[in-house]
């Protein structure tokens, strides 16, 4: 009999792409996608025709079901600030109170993986930031309910690990960006080539000299499928940091995409309140633990084929609905 699947966030720009990985598997008899459409688009989606695939649209938190699933995956949660400042309650709601529905769909001796972030790092004074730093951070201010509820389902699946022995698997990701962004998505990459592809005007905030690690989505998920499922033998269960240790200003981003689309320009803004100065992962028990492993994709070509990407959904009419636009480094 095969294993049963549950991904939360499925569609998803990362979600969707692990659904595609998961469908890769002949040890899966089924997989069931539950998303409610805040964020996720269900044309990340419509090229499967797997029919073991199933798709649920309900919040995470209030879904509900008899079955009982081998694995799930947690992602449901949106990842940009636009859109969890805007609804910060709902925010908590479906990392913290989606992790414990959750938990009560496994078997026994199911695992549950978890995509944490490296926001839990606050505003680093670190760097690079490894998994044993405790990090800068302010638990009560406009950032505070994406941190805060990663932070609080970490400590949630670490505590079901302790007492009811749960096999958990937690990573903490680091500014992922690829095809399948919403194109009002609202971090700084996909931002940077709507506005490039549509008004011209890419919108820098403080002097860009915030600094980010750019981890392209392909990279990105390879590491997610050998973690979460593919190295069953794992004994590290997390967290472990995830991404790409090249770190580079915004501005400088800002300026290659710039160069790659004539007729476009900058344009400082003033800063955003509490942007993260830097983000650094430091990837050395990654290395440890998934040997091998690399973010191989550099920004330039990742970016490159972002925009080949965002060229053709623009071209088509992607769906947007875009909240207040706060614009922040990612």
């Amino acid at each position: 009999m095969g294993k049963r699947v549950l991904i939360a966030g499925g569609a998803g720009f990362i979600g969707s792409h692990i659904v595609d990985r998961l469908m890769k598997r002949t040890d899966m008899e089924r997989l069931v996608v539950v998303d409610n459409f805040w964020t996720g688009l269900r044309d990340n989606l419509a090229h499967i025709r797997d029919p073991r695939l199933h798709i649920a649209q309900a919040d995470v938190e209030k879904f509900a079901t008899h079955e009982k699933f081998d694995e799930i995956l947690h992602l449901a949660s949106p990842a940009s600030p636009p859109w969890y400042m805007r609804e910060p309650v709902r925010t908590i709601h479906a990392n913290v109170n989606g992790a414990l529905n959750l938990i009560e769909m496994l078997v026994p001796g199911g695992r549950i993986s978890f995509t944490s972030t490296s926001e839990v790092y606050g505003d680093p004074l670190v760097t690079p930031q490894p998994e044993s730093y405790r990090g800068f951070v302010d638990c009560t201010g406009p950032r505070s309910s994406y941190d805060e509820s990663k932070r609080c389902t970490e400590a949630l699946l670490f505590e079901c690990r302790r007492t009811r022995r749960t096999d958990i698997r937690i990573v903490r990701l680091f500014n992922v960006y690829g095809p399948r962004t919403r194109p009002d998505d609202g971090r700084a990459v996909s931002n940077f080539l709507s506005q490039a592809l549509t008004n011209g005007e890419l919108t820098i905030y403080g002097d860009g000299m915030q600094s980010r690690s750019w981890g392209y989505v392909d990279d990105i998920v390879d590491a997610l499928e050998r973690f979460f499922w593919l190295e069953q033998d794992m004994q590290y269960q997390g967290p472990l940091n995830v991404g790409n240790d090249r770190e580079i200003p915004v501005i400088d981003v800002a300026r290659f995409i710039v160069s790659l689309v004539p007729g476009t320009r900058l344009r400082m803004c003033p800063p955003i309140p509490q942007d993260p100065t830097n983000r650094r992962p430091d990837l050395t028990l990654c290395r440890e633990v998934l040997p091998g492993w690399e973010a191989r994709i550099s920004y330039e070509e990742g970016v490159r084929r972002t925009l080949a990407w965002f060229k053709e959904q623009i071209a088509h009419g992607a769906e947007t609905d875009a909240p207040e636009p706060v614009r922040l480094a990612g």
